[in-house]
């Protein structure tokens, strides 16, 4: 199926945007935009009152401009992803530069456009980030390549073989693990192996939100129940009529929310905020944790009962650390996919060198998948040339040296003497130190020279000694 028929099959009215910036003239102009699209954009004068927006009706996809007064676009983007990490930000400015867009896309951003702004390429933008937000809503096979579950490690092989036990059985699921370890994705594997895959999908962060929110969320609401409720909303447990809904950060919920819930899942019944009946309601439920329930039920701080039907099943995912053998493989996934966002359809992703892939086995990965993720992007936008160095990555130790540096100076310490230990480490900060004065000088060995403080010679002895091709770093004609 063609980008173009899955845009035409795919309505967008259904999408939930909030426009922000402090001209009247750009956000008007934003929301007639969007109209084309089906889509009634919501507004918001600056990045305070956007955020009180969102405390009304949350948003799936936020347009923000990036220099306002008081709270910037960048502040708002922290702001956001912190209360609800699934929103997807664009962001728009007049200042774009490439430290900019590296800093917005590591916080968290779908995308960067700088004005003025071409409207085709806006709504290009809208239309594949809608498509991505809407296959979360209802599971759509057309959308699942660039959310695939790798798993090459044997310890993500035996996660997958227990995705596949228990995954036909309707019972719920508990997936634990750490932050950024792909908890959402094990979640959305339980769902396409289910028997209810052909039925919605929701994902929910409870973190992200209030009680009150929350409650809206997942049970709905009758209009008038609060300001900014202008219609009647079915709850997600209602509307993924008998399909899946994922509950992530569970750990986050009140004691009194918690009570709620579980009621929810005694009876199958729900109450929208500000109705005062019950509505029966179908689905398979899958929760996740980066905490210790069963240590917070001995606190206190977790209802027992709650933790009971939570857990049925059990889901641990590895950290990032533990599975040494998905790093490269999932470098690779994303590397593609970020070069065929970031560079266009059908360009050549740039090359891993073989010492940018050393500083991606050697990293510790605090992050887990989700760093390795935003090093790549950090990469492929800040890369110039055909091949991606290891200071590309961003990978930096607290002294301001690479992490292939210091690992190779620990793993050489730890198995050789003094002087060979000495020599490795020196080596490591010559050929990182060279790669970045002929990036910046585009292969001009002269340039390059000059700017180290050395002599021609003196660099091209250093080249012929770690073996270190000028042309690698010359831009393509």
């Amino acid at each position: 199926m063609s980008a173009e028929s899955s845009t035409k099959r795919v309505s967008l009215s259904a999408l939930r945007v909030l426009v922000v910036d402090d001209e009247d003239d750009i956000r008007l102009g934003l929301r007639r935009l969007l109209s084309t699209l089906g889509i009634e954009a919501r507004e918001a004068a600056s990045g305070t009152e956007a955020l009180e927006r969102l405390d009304e009706q949350v948003a799936d996809l936020v347009i923000t401009d990036l220099v306002m007064p008081g709270l910037t676009g960048v502040e708002l983007l922290l702001a956001i992803k912190q209360r609800r990490p699934e929103t997807m930000l664009v962001l728009l400015t007049g200042f774009g530069t490439v430290q900019t867009a590296v800093k917005c896309l590591q916080a968290g951003a779908s995308h960067f456009l700088t004005k003025p702004f071409d409207n085709e390429e806006i709504l290009g933008v809208v239309r594949r980030l809608g498509r991505q937000i809407l296959a979360r809503r209802t599971h759509d096979p057309t959308e699942s390549d660039e959310r695939q579950m790798i798993a090459v490690d044997p310890r993500m092989q035996r996660v997958m073989d227990l995705i596949a036990r228990v995954a036909p059985s309707p019972l719920p699921v508990l997936i634990e693990g750490e932050s950024g370890s792909g908890k959402e994705l094990v979640a959305r594997a339980v769902h396409a192996a289910s028997a209810v895959a052909h039925k919605p999908f929701q994902a929910v962060n409870c973190a992200a939100m209030a009680d009150t929110l929350l409650e809206s969320e997942l049970f709905g609401h009758k209009r008038g129940a609060f300001t900014g409720a202008d219609r009647d909303r079915r709850g997600l447990f209602e509307e993924v009529r008998g399909g899946t809904v994922f509950l992530d950060e569970v750990s986050s919920m009140t004691p009194a929310f918690q009570g709620k819930l579980l009621r929810v899942l005694q009876e199958k019944l729900v109450r929208p905020v500000g109705e005062s009946t019950d509505r029966e309601v179908s689905f398979r439920l899958v929760a996740a944790t980066n905490r210790d329930l069963q240590a917070m039920v001995a606190e206190g701080t977790f209802r027992e009962d709650l933790y009971y039907r939570l857990q049925v099943v059990r889901i641990a995912v590895p950290p990032l650390r533990e599975r040494p053998g998905d790093v490269l493989v999932l470098a690779h996934h994303f590397l593609e996919h970020v070069s065929a966002e970031c560079l266009g359809e059908g360009a050549q992703p740039p090359e891993l060198t073989p010492e940018a892939a050393q500083a991606l086995r050697q990293h510790s990965w605090p992050g887990n998948v989700r760093e390795l993720e935003n090093a790549i992007q950090r990469a492929v936008v800040v890369c110039c040339g055909e091949q991606i160095l290891p200071y590309h990555l961003g990978l930096e130790t607290g002294w301001g040296i690479s992490t292939d540096i210091a690992a190779t100076t620990h793993t050489t310490v730890d198995q050789a003497d003094y002087a060979t230990a000495k020599q490795a480490a020196v080596e490591s900060f010559q050929r990182d130190f060279v790669q970045r004065a002929l990036e910046r000088s585009h292969g001009n060995v002269s340039q390059a020279a000059a700017a180290c403080g050395m002599t021609r010679v003196a660099l091209q002895k250093i080249l012929r000694q770690l073996d270190i091709d000028k042309q690698a770093f010359k831009p393509a004609d």
